[in-house]
Protein backbone atom coordinates (compact mmCIF):
# COMPACT_ATOMS: atom_id res chain seq x y z
CA UNK A 1 0.00 0.00 0.00
CA UNK A 2 1.55 3.31 -0.90
CA UNK A 3 2.15 6.01 1.90
CA UNK A 4 -0.87 8.68 0.94
CA UNK A 5 -0.46 10.20 4.02
CA UNK A 6 3.28 10.91 3.34
CA UNK A 7 2.19 11.64 -0.50
CA UNK A 8 -0.65 14.29 1.18
CA UNK A 9 1.92 15.94 3.14
CA UNK A 10 4.26 16.51 0.48
CA UNK A 11 1.60 17.78 -2.56
CA UNK A 12 -1.10 19.20 -0.44
CA UNK A 13 -3.96 19.95 -3.16
CA UNK A 14 -6.09 17.53 -4.88
CA UNK A 15 -7.99 18.19 -8.06
CA UNK A 16 -11.67 16.99 -7.73
CA UNK A 17 -13.75 16.41 -11.00
CA UNK A 18 -17.39 16.15 -11.05
CA UNK A 19 -19.54 16.51 -13.87
CA UNK A 20 -22.45 14.79 -15.41
CA UNK A 21 -19.94 12.83 -17.76
CA UNK A 22 -16.21 12.03 -17.87
CA UNK A 23 -16.19 13.67 -21.84
CA UNK A 24 -13.50 16.35 -20.90
CA UNK A 25 -11.18 14.64 -17.75
CA UNK A 26 -8.38 13.64 -19.58
CA UNK A 27 -7.74 17.57 -21.40
CA UNK A 28 -8.24 18.64 -18.19
CA UNK A 29 -6.16 16.50 -16.05
CA UNK A 30 -3.47 17.34 -18.64
CA UNK A 31 -4.04 21.09 -17.97
CA UNK A 32 -3.99 20.56 -14.24
CA UNK A 33 -0.64 18.40 -14.60
CA UNK A 34 0.97 21.30 -16.56
CA UNK A 35 0.32 23.13 -13.81
CA UNK A 36 1.58 21.13 -11.21
CA UNK A 37 -1.02 18.94 -10.04
CA UNK A 38 -0.06 15.41 -8.95
CA UNK A 39 -3.36 14.21 -7.04
CA UNK A 40 -6.68 14.10 -9.01
CA UNK A 41 -9.45 12.64 -8.38
CA UNK A 42 -12.25 11.42 -10.07
CA UNK A 43 -15.93 11.06 -8.62
CA UNK A 44 -18.35 8.06 -9.37
CA UNK A 45 -21.10 10.47 -9.76
CA UNK A 46 -19.68 11.40 -12.85
CA UNK A 47 -20.86 8.78 -15.78
CA UNK A 48 -17.72 7.28 -16.67
CA UNK A 49 -15.17 8.01 -14.31
CA UNK A 50 -13.23 4.54 -14.16
CA UNK A 51 -12.96 4.78 -17.67
CA UNK A 52 -11.58 8.53 -18.04
CA UNK A 53 -8.98 7.37 -15.19
CA UNK A 54 -7.71 4.76 -17.40
CA UNK A 55 -7.53 6.91 -20.11
CA UNK A 56 -5.48 9.58 -17.77
CA UNK A 57 -3.60 7.00 -16.88
CA UNK A 58 -2.08 5.94 -19.68
CA UNK A 59 -2.15 10.20 -20.72
CA UNK A 60 0.08 11.18 -18.16
CA UNK A 61 3.72 10.46 -16.45
CA UNK A 62 3.31 7.83 -13.54
CA UNK A 63 4.45 10.58 -11.09
CA UNK A 64 0.54 11.61 -11.00
CA UNK A 65 -1.98 10.07 -8.14
CA UNK A 66 -5.24 9.09 -9.35
CA UNK A 67 -7.87 8.22 -7.54
CA UNK A 68 -11.42 7.49 -7.41
CA UNK A 69 -14.26 9.51 -5.18
CA UNK A 70 -17.65 9.28 -3.63
CA UNK A 71 -17.17 5.38 -3.18
CA UNK A 72 -20.10 4.36 -1.09
CA UNK A 73 -20.49 0.44 -1.96
CA UNK A 74 -18.22 -2.66 -2.33
CA UNK A 75 -19.05 -3.08 -5.87
CA UNK A 76 -18.06 0.63 -6.48
CA UNK A 77 -14.50 -0.59 -4.30
CA UNK A 78 -14.71 -3.15 -6.90
CA UNK A 79 -15.10 -0.98 -9.93
CA UNK A 80 -12.72 1.20 -8.79
CA UNK A 81 -9.88 -1.39 -7.93
CA UNK A 82 -10.30 -2.50 -11.78
CA UNK A 83 -9.26 0.66 -12.30
CA UNK A 84 -6.11 0.43 -10.63
CA UNK A 85 -7.24 3.87 -8.80
CA UNK A 86 -4.03 4.56 -6.33
CA UNK A 87 -6.42 5.39 -3.29
CA UNK A 88 -10.25 5.85 -2.75
CA UNK A 89 -12.12 8.75 -0.86
CA UNK A 90 -15.62 8.73 -0.01
CA UNK A 91 -18.14 11.64 1.63
CA UNK A 92 -19.58 9.05 4.24
CA UNK A 93 -17.61 6.29 6.59
CA UNK A 94 -18.26 2.66 6.20
CA UNK A 95 -16.32 0.33 7.87
CA UNK A 96 -16.84 -2.54 5.22
CA UNK A 97 -15.73 -0.24 2.62
CA UNK A 98 -12.80 0.88 3.94
CA UNK A 99 -12.02 -2.66 4.86
CA UNK A 100 -12.32 -4.10 1.80
CA UNK A 101 -10.31 -1.19 0.24
CA UNK A 102 -7.75 -2.37 2.86
CA UNK A 103 -7.41 -5.97 2.41
CA UNK A 104 -7.35 -5.17 -1.52
CA UNK A 105 -3.53 -3.02 -0.29
CA UNK A 106 -5.59 0.70 -1.43
CA UNK A 107 -5.78 3.43 0.93
CA UNK A 108 -9.15 4.94 1.81
CA UNK A 109 -10.09 8.60 2.95
CA UNK A 110 -13.65 8.53 4.45
CA UNK A 111 -15.61 11.46 4.83
CA UNK A 112 -16.78 13.18 8.14
CA UNK A 113 -17.97 16.54 9.49
CA UNK A 114 -18.20 16.78 13.56
CA UNK A 115 -15.90 15.79 16.01
CA UNK A 116 -17.23 12.50 16.94
CA UNK A 117 -17.33 11.48 12.98
CA UNK A 118 -13.71 12.44 12.35
CA UNK A 119 -12.38 10.63 15.41
CA UNK A 120 -14.55 7.67 14.92
CA UNK A 121 -13.28 7.36 10.82
CA UNK A 122 -9.84 8.03 12.04
CA UNK A 123 -9.76 5.71 14.38
CA UNK A 124 -10.40 3.05 11.55
CA UNK A 125 -6.86 3.30 10.67
CA UNK A 126 -6.81 5.25 7.49
CA UNK A 127 -4.30 7.43 6.54
CA UNK A 128 -6.39 10.90 7.09
CA UNK A 129 -9.64 12.14 7.01
CA UNK A 130 -11.59 14.24 4.62
CA UNK A 131 -13.83 16.70 6.43
CA UNK A 132 -16.54 17.94 3.75
CA UNK A 133 -18.55 19.93 3.49
CA UNK A 134 -16.73 22.50 5.21
CA UNK A 135 -17.41 25.87 3.23
CA UNK A 136 -21.09 25.49 4.21
CA UNK A 137 -20.34 25.66 7.93
CA UNK A 138 -17.78 27.71 9.04
CA UNK A 139 -14.79 27.23 6.41
CA UNK A 140 -11.01 27.95 7.97
CA UNK A 141 -12.41 28.76 11.28
CA UNK A 142 -14.37 25.65 11.56
CA UNK A 143 -11.57 23.45 10.91
CA UNK A 144 -9.40 25.09 13.53
CA UNK A 145 -12.10 24.47 16.28
CA UNK A 146 -12.23 21.12 14.84
CA UNK A 147 -8.65 20.04 14.87
CA UNK A 148 -7.70 22.01 18.22
CA UNK A 149 -9.02 19.34 20.82
CA UNK A 150 -7.43 16.26 18.04
CA UNK A 151 -4.14 17.62 16.28
CA UNK A 152 -2.85 14.41 15.27
CA UNK A 153 -5.83 13.65 13.32
CA UNK A 154 -4.87 14.48 9.20
CA UNK A 155 -7.58 16.04 7.88
CA UNK A 156 -8.11 17.07 3.89
CA UNK A 157 -11.26 19.20 3.96
CA UNK A 158 -13.39 19.94 0.59
CA UNK A 159 -16.39 20.69 -0.30
CA UNK A 160 -16.23 24.86 -0.40
CA UNK A 161 -12.47 24.80 -0.46
CA UNK A 162 -11.62 27.30 -3.12
CA UNK A 163 -8.35 28.35 -5.29
CA UNK A 164 -8.01 31.97 -2.92
CA UNK A 165 -8.39 30.09 0.35
CA UNK A 166 -6.81 26.43 0.03
CA UNK A 167 -3.72 27.65 1.29
CA UNK A 168 -5.37 29.15 4.53
CA UNK A 169 -6.99 25.79 5.20
CA UNK A 170 -3.34 24.50 5.16
CA UNK A 171 -1.98 26.98 7.26
CA UNK A 172 -4.71 26.00 10.42
CA UNK A 173 -3.90 22.69 9.97
CA UNK A 174 -4.87 20.48 7.36
CA UNK A 175 -2.76 17.57 5.62
CA UNK A 176 -4.27 18.30 2.17
CA UNK A 177 -7.09 20.41 0.69
CA UNK A 178 -9.48 19.20 -2.10
CA UNK A 179 -10.63 21.86 -4.69
CA UNK A 180 -13.66 21.12 -6.77
CA UNK A 181 -15.61 23.58 -8.60
CA UNK A 182 -13.63 26.83 -7.82
CA UNK A 183 -10.66 25.16 -9.81
CA UNK A 184 -12.59 23.81 -12.56
CA UNK A 185 -14.91 26.19 -13.33
CA UNK A 186 -16.26 25.48 -16.90
CA UNK A 187 -13.69 23.23 -17.86
CA UNK A 188 -15.23 19.96 -17.73
CA UNK A 189 -18.24 21.23 -20.10
CA UNK A 190 -18.05 20.98 -23.79
CA UNK A 191 -15.97 24.51 -25.10
CA UNK A 192 -15.44 25.25 -21.03
CA UNK A 193 -12.44 27.14 -20.77
CA UNK A 194 -9.04 25.34 -20.25
CA UNK A 195 -6.47 28.46 -20.24
CA UNK A 196 -8.68 30.13 -17.69
CA UNK A 197 -8.66 26.64 -15.68
CA UNK A 198 -4.98 26.38 -16.45
CA UNK A 199 -4.38 30.35 -14.71
CA UNK A 200 -6.83 28.97 -11.29
CA UNK A 201 -4.51 25.95 -11.36
CA UNK A 202 -1.55 27.82 -11.12
CA UNK A 203 -2.72 30.32 -8.70
CA UNK A 204 -3.44 27.17 -6.53
CA UNK A 205 -0.28 25.52 -6.85
CA UNK A 206 1.66 29.08 -6.21
CA UNK A 207 -0.40 29.81 -2.69
CA UNK A 208 0.82 26.11 -1.80
CA UNK A 209 4.56 26.57 -2.49
CA UNK A 210 4.15 30.26 -0.97
CA UNK A 211 3.00 28.73 2.52
CA UNK A 212 5.43 26.26 2.55
CA UNK A 213 8.22 28.67 1.16
CA UNK A 214 6.75 31.27 4.60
Amino acid sequence: MIDLLDILSSRKVVAVLRAPDAGRFVPVARVLYDAGFRCIEFTLTTRGAIDALCDVRRALPDDVLLGIGTVRTLQQVEEALEGEADFLVSQTFNPEVIDAAQRSGVPFIPGALTPTEVLRAWEHGVPAVKVSPIGPVGGPEYLTELTAPMPEVPVMPTGGVTVDNGAEYLRRGAVAVGISRSLTGDALTPGGDLDALAQRARTAVSGVAALAAA
